[in-house]
């Protein structure tokens, strides 16, 4: 088995973000590791920016945007 993906979606809760968080989660492989990151957490927001993130949802793949 290979090594464990990191997935992160960055949400804001809104219902087009809850849509990407469940199709994220079903087609998410095995040794994905998915975590849901919300914006209105200071410290999200600010890495999110730090990352480029302008608009979300946004999915983060092993620190790739």
């Amino acid at each position: 088995m290979g090594a464990k993906r990191k997935v992160e979606i960055f949400s804001a809760g809104c219902p087009l973000c809850e849509e990407v968080v469940k199709l994220v989660n079903r087609i998410a492989c095995p040794s994905c590791d998915v975590s849901v990151l919300s914006m209105h957490d200071v410290d999200v927001a600010e890495r999110a920016r730090s990352m480029g993130i302008r608009s979300v949802p946004a999915i983060v793949i092993d620190g790739k945007l």
